[in-house]
């Protein structure tokens, strides 16, 4: 009879309690415990009535206390969680999972059931994770997102509420795109890691002027019924000085991620178009931007100011037309920085001549069309979509760059040579014939 009522205990009340150093997760918490984390995470799914999950209790309780400060260990009672259970994939009992480099897709542990055998196991993926991390393949939290090459991590989401909404959203002259949830709502938990990495990808690309945030409107009710919010997640785009409007694209992070961008793009200025006169504005430009478009225009003296201005004139035009891609744009007279002209394969001839440089992974493409906004074009959008041939910059690095005056706009003078005559014998009858 008492080991009949232990059972029952277990049965309906879980296997773990506060005083356990296994944290209990259920659909209330696991997201912000262990979707939201950097930590790696060992979770058993399991069920009251299942011997074998009985039977692991005390291991698990073991692995815990033993990996405590090290890797997160948790459990979901699977029985009473259906939802949270099915969303991993668990058909039988217990099921450990390990969440760890994309927290969208744990790893099946399939090691022993010993409290030995699992910090063993625990401890070699952590010995994974940190040498990904070292080698630039994760991106730390496990809620980083892959979009278009960016990562994302909820922390980006502004969090809302009736006391923040008016100054963050309404008095900040910028643009938002909010979600009205609720904590209960399938669709809304869905959306969730799709707009979390949105939110860290427009970040990004927008240089933190477009925003992503959520309101609880379980909680904030005064928000929502202020906005007409009737149904979850309601999406809702706040511009200065616009009544807000209704989101109307897909749900997906791209779907997203495009939106937010069309309308930075709509009131943006194209970006500013440099003159490389030093080291610090090639660097910087490269360093901010995923990619920095350079050009390397005639000398002053083959060109004349109006044939530069028609040149810059083609740049500026591309920049606007490509502005939602947040790149860098600089220019350079040839011959100036010739080791830069070396390191990216112009050679000292085919001017005017561009490039696209990748600082980050020392890549570049050359420009192998005309120099006109459809040779251009053609070439940034192959860039766009992974096509076009690249190469590495020479050296691996950013080349010496001089510092150089700034052109002043106008045409260029030819250098005059001054001759000293003073020293020079003139023979007044030279060419005369002596008789």
């Amino acid at each position: 009879m008492g080991v009949l009522g232990c059972s029952l205990v277990l049965m309906a009340q879980g296997f773990y309690s506060a005083a356990d150093d296994v944290v209990e997760l259920n659909p209330s918490n696991f997201n912000r415990e262990v979707l939201q984390s950097d930590s790696l995470w060992l979770i058993e799914f399991y069920a009251p009535w299942c011997g074998h999950c009985q039977s692991l209790t005390a291991d698990w309780k073991k692995t815990a206390t033993a990996l405590k400060g090290i890797v997160k260990v948790g459990a979901v009672d699977a029985d009473q969680h259906k939802s949270l259970g099915g969303q991993y994939g668990v058909r039988g009992f217990p099921s450990i999972k390990i969440f760890g480099a994309n927290k969208n897709k744990p790893d099946d542990y399939q090691g022993g059931r010993s409290s030995q055998a699992i910090v063993d196991g625990a401890l070699n993926t952590l010995r994974t994770l940190v040498k990904d991390r070292m080698s630039g393949r994760s991106g730390g939290s496990d809620n980083s997102r892959q979009s278009g090459g960016g990562g994302g991590s909820k922390k980006n989401v502004v969090e809302l509420t009736d006391d923040n909404f008016d100054r963050l959203v309404l008095d900040s002259g910028e643009v938002w795109l909010v979600e009205f949830f609720a904590p209960w709502c399938g669709h809304c938990k869905s959306l969730e890691p799709e707009w979390a990495a949105a939110a860290s990808a427009v970040k990004e690309q927008t240089k933190d002027k477009v925003h992503l945030g959520a309101v609880d409107a379980t909680v904030h009710q005064g928000l929502a019924s202020r906005y007409g919010v009737r149904g979850f997640p309601t999406i809702k785009i706040f511009k200065k000085g616009e009544e807000p409007e209704d989101y109307q694209g897909g749900r997906t992070r791209g779907d997203i991620i495009a939106r937010a961008l069309d309308l930075f793009s709509d009131n943006a200025a194209p970006p500013e178009l440099l003159e490389i006169l030093n080291a610090d504005v090639l660097k910087k430009t490269c360093d901010d931007y995923q990619l920095c478009v350079i050009a390397v225009l005639p000398h002053i003296l083959d060109t004349g100011a109006a044939g530069r201005n028609s040149y810059l004139e083609v740049m500026m035009k591309m920049a606007e037309k490509y502005k939602k891609k947040m790149w860098g744009w600089l220019w350079t007279e040839a011959g100036a920085q010739m080791e830069l002209e070396a390191a990216l394969g112009i050679g000292g001839f085919g001017y005017p001549a561009m490039t696209a440089i990748n600082a980050r992974k020392m890549k570049f493409a050359l420009l192998k069309g005309s120099f006109s906004e459809t040779g251009i074009h053609e070439f940034l959008r192959d860039l766009s979509v992974g096509r076009g041939s690249t190469a590495t910059v020479g050296g691996g690095a950013l080349p010496k760059i001089n510092s150089v005056d700034a052109w002043d706009g106008k045409d260029g003078e030819l250098p005059v040579d001054e001759y000293d005559l003073s020293d020079v014998d003139l023979d007044d009858d030279i060419g005369k014939e002596e008789l």
